[in-house]
């Protein structure tokens, strides 16, 4: 019996890092690849892999985002810290 490289208990985080899928690849391309893997003697699925993460790791990095913007409001009218003044200005007594 051949091992897959997974115990029993480890099987479903060995699914996960190796996900498998359908995609869909013009013809022509498709072509390109198989060739490209025989030539290298890789799998497809390792040149896409590569090709995926050389594609990602090229990707331009994220910017900081620009700082918040501003404005000056002209001061305070009132120190909220002192409840008579702040009582006096919001009901004008």
């Amino acid at each position: 019996m051949r091992s897959s490289g997974c115990v029993t208990y480890n099987r479903i985080e060995c699914m996960v890092s190796h996900m498998k899928t359908t995609l869909k690849i013009d013809d022509s391309v498709f072509a390109r690849l198989k060739r490209e893997a025989a030539r290298q003697r890789r799998t497809m699925s390792g040149l896409v892999e590569e090709a995926l993460r050389l594609l990602f790791s090229t990707q331009k990095k994220q910017t900081e985002l620009p700082p918040l913007p501003s404005f000056e409001s002209g001061g305070t009218l009132v120190d909220i810290a002192d409840r008579d003044a702040l009582y006096q200005a919001m009901e004008g007594r």
